[in-house]
């Protein structure tokens, strides 16, 4: 069993560029395509991977200061820090539950993909941790590693089924044919996206506002493009910071490029998905007449790009912030992880189907019912982050995170296992019912694709 654990935790320790396109290329060659294109297909997926990393590494480095600038400004001064996703991540993979993520998730997937209950096959090993950081806080919660390891098991089930409900939507406005996003992030906040839409068209007049992006480069012409927006918006964030203005000017530079460059990256993410793509359904309608469509389930960084969802996240920086001081009962401080803001929008832009009104509507309620929730996980996040050995900051008493201390769908599940086995129980047949259900849906959409044929 150790050189099990210790295999998949080499496999853990490469990261998601050099696991990918190693995955990619095995699942391509088990798919029948040649090896060549295979392992071109696997290269060309992990450049993709790295040049989203560069770009969103230049967006995080940039915006960050600025954010430090615009707290030590305004004089904020919240008790929790936001110490960051990678902070997160390192304490889920560091736990107990963490340490047999992978091939546990591994085989879930396997036999969700069996009895039909997904379409998704979830390559994105790495962004298991989600499910394991959810696992690890049930953990502290009940005292039982046994039950904290159901729980990370359940976020999965029901994160692949979001992940499959929105595939159509993933691909319809997002523009990535044959991917599904089954991230546990951005996956947790679609059904709220749906609740809020749902809400606003029995709203009349606001029902009927549209901010669309590309209407607005079509009315504006060379001024709604991403370029000119982003570039603004990182100017006004410049600005709000006190930047001198050789800084405004380059910040404003530096973010015009991110919403031109993650784009063309993504592209060309894509472009090695293709052929694996085609491959995975062609060996479907192979040997599986019962199944429909078969989606590559991958980190939702590919879908960042989207104009509207870059657009809003650098509207809602400053935004997050002045909602963090006048939020009655709010003790975070967001900070490292204001970076992470598209990552929520990734599956809430298609929800609102590129409707920016709307988007901007459930940031500002998701991010500030999300600072209470990571207010109210802070002291499980910090005993974890302990239990882990992770250092925490000199200046800080307790910490947490937007990604994934803002969850919501981790905060249900944590906050459901306060009851022990009853709690992990109505989680578990609510994660069943789900996959009833998605296993219904997918065998009918089967039966039609195959009358059409």
């Amino acid at each position: 069993m150790s050189y099990i654990l210790s295999f998949f935790n080499f496999i853990q320790n490469l990261g998601a560029t050099v696991m990918m396109p190693i995955i990619i290329c095995i699942f391509g060659i088990i798919l029948g395509t040649e090896k060549g294109k295979s392992l071109r297909a696997g290269l060309t997926v992990g450049i993709g991977f790295i040049g989203l990393n560069l770009v969103i590494g230049a967006m995080s480095s940039n915006l960050g200061p600025a954010v430090q600038l615009m707290v030590d400004r305004f004089g904020l001064s919240l008790s929790v820090i936001d110490v960051g996703w990678p902070a997160a991540a390192a304490i889920a993979f560091a736990s107990t539950v963490g340490m047999v993520i992978i091939p546990v998730c591994l085989l879930v997937n396997i036999i969700m993909l069996l009895t039909n209950t997904t379409q998704t096959v979830d390559v994105d090993i790495w962004d298991y941790w989600h499910f394991a950081f959810t696992g690890a806080l049930v953990a502290i919660v009940t005292g039982s590693q046994t039950i904290g390891l159901l729980a990370a098991v359940l976020n999965m089930i029901i994160i692949m089924v979001i992940a499959d409900y929105t595939a159509s939507g993933v691909e319809k406005t997002l523009g990535l044919p044959g991917v599904s996003l089954p991230h546990g992030f951005s996956g947790a906040y679609a059904p709220v996206a749906i609740i809020i839409n749902k809400i606003i068209d029995l709203i009349p007049g606001v029902r009927d506002i549209d901010i669309n992006m590309e209407k607005a480069q079509e009315k504006f012409g060379v001024f709604g493009e991403p370029i000119i927006i982003g570039s603004v918006l990182g100017i006004i964030i410049g600005v709000v910071a006190g930047y001198d203005i050789s800084k405004v000017l380059q910040l404003g530079i530096t973010m015009g490029a991110v919403l031109v460059l993650i784009p063309k990256m993504a592209s060309l993410l894509m472009e090695g998905l293709l052929p694996i793509s085609d491959a995975a359904s062609e060996f479907i309608n192979k040997r599986f007449s019962n199944r429909g469509k078969l989606y590559i389930g991958l980190d939702s960084a590919v879908g960042v790009g989207h104009p509207l969802t870059l657009s809003v996240s650098l509207i809602l920086v400053p935004l997050t912030l002045a909602i963090a001081v006048i939020l009655p009962g709010n003790k975070v401080l967001p900070f490292a992880d204001l970076a992470v803001i598209p990552w929520m929008f990734v599956l809430i832009t298609p929800v609102v189907n590129g409707n920016g009104f709307r988007a901007l509507v459930n940031g500002i309620v998701v991010l500030a019912f999300g600072l209470l929730i990571s207010t109210n996980l802070a002291p499980l996040i910090t005993k974890a982050a302990i239990n882990a050995d992770y250092a925490l900051p000199s200046n800080a008493t307790m910490i947490s995170s937007i990604c994934d201390g803002a969850n919501p769908l981790t905060w249900a599940i944590v906050r459901l296992n306060d009851f022990g086995w009853i709690g992990i129980g109505i989680v578990g047949c609510i994660a069943m019912i789900l996959a009833l259900v998605n296993r219904k849906r997918i065998l009918r959409e089967a039966k039609e694709l195959k009358n059409v044929q």
